[in-house]
């Protein structure tokens, strides 16, 4: 069992639709990693019975995918179904996008690896020495109860290796147990999507849970900042941020931690 690490906390403050495009995040990782991580990404499509769309959130992809490319990492893109997973389309109206996401649309190689993600099935914890979860509403519907992706977190942290989640992507721990057979986020530090965040969308009457509400039902130490400002959570292996202004972030703290255990 991997010595446990004290908790700490980033965050930040912000204001308005600024927050995606100018999130005060810290300098860009310069230290470059020969790294193996892997994103895992929503297969769901369908928001509740609203008979709107929904998926994977596009900034909450693309600014952690550049921040490991730009280090170095190799990364691996999965999802339940494989193949394309479906991009919600709120994340990708003009004025939603950020850097990382008009680079990821001018990125041909980028678009390929997406549309051809790997089956999650196929995906095996030994192969990796991080898992990142990007959210969107999709996640709460599909990878919250995927037996594969529970049993890879597991996997990973039983070994004493990082995964981190941002904004709705926590609630894929819901499930997720630690050795001793208890919540894994018992005891442990953690933020994700807030109640109010998911008011302010006019969506916790048709999400099936609240993030916060999990969270915090399963005995995690949840704190949050204000709505809309970045927020990080480390503690152990486990890294969790709370909403898409906290995606770079949370990257950028799982990258501190994998340079830490190689230094």
């Amino acid at each position: 069992m991997p010595l446990r690490r004290a908790a700490s906390v980033r965050h930040g403050t912000d204001s308005g639709r600024a927050r995606l495009r100018h999130c005060a995040i810290p300098q860009p990782f310069a230290q470059r990693i020969a790294m193996n991580i892997l994103m895992v990404l929503t297969s769901h499509d369908r928001l509740g019975n609203t008979g709107k769309k929904t998926g994977f959130w596009l900034e909450e992809f693309a600014a952690p995918y550049y921040v490991f490319k730009d280090a170095g990492a190799k990364v691996t893109l999965a999802s339940p179904a494989g193949g394309q997973p479906p991009l919600d389309p709120k994340s990708d109206v003009p004025d939603m996008q950020t850097d990382a996401t008009r680079r990821f649309k001018s990125d041909v190689a980028a678009q390929a690896a997406l549309a051809a993600t790997h089956t999650l099935h196929g995906m095996n914890a030994s192969d990796f020495d991080a898992l990142f979860y990007p959210g969107g509403h999709g996640p709460l519907w599909d990878l919250a109860d995927d037996k594969k992706s529970i049993a890879l977190i597991e996997a990973m942290l039983d070994a004493g290796k990082l995964v981190a989640a941002v904004c709705h992507a926590p609630g894929v721990l819901r499930y997720v147990n630690g050795a001793d057979g208890k919540p894994v986020v018992k005891g442990r530090a953690v933020t994700g999507f807030t109640n109010s965040e998911e008011r302010a969308a006019g969506l916790d009457e048709v999400v099936p849970f609240l993030v916060e509400d999990m969270l915090t039902a399963q005995g995690g130490r949840y704190s949050r900042a204000d709505d809309w400002q970045f927020h990080v959570v480390s503690d152990a292996g486990l890294i969790t941020g709370q909403n898409p202004a906290s995606s770079a972030p949370a990257a950028l703290a799982l990258l501190e931690r994998l340079r830490e255990r190689t230094a």
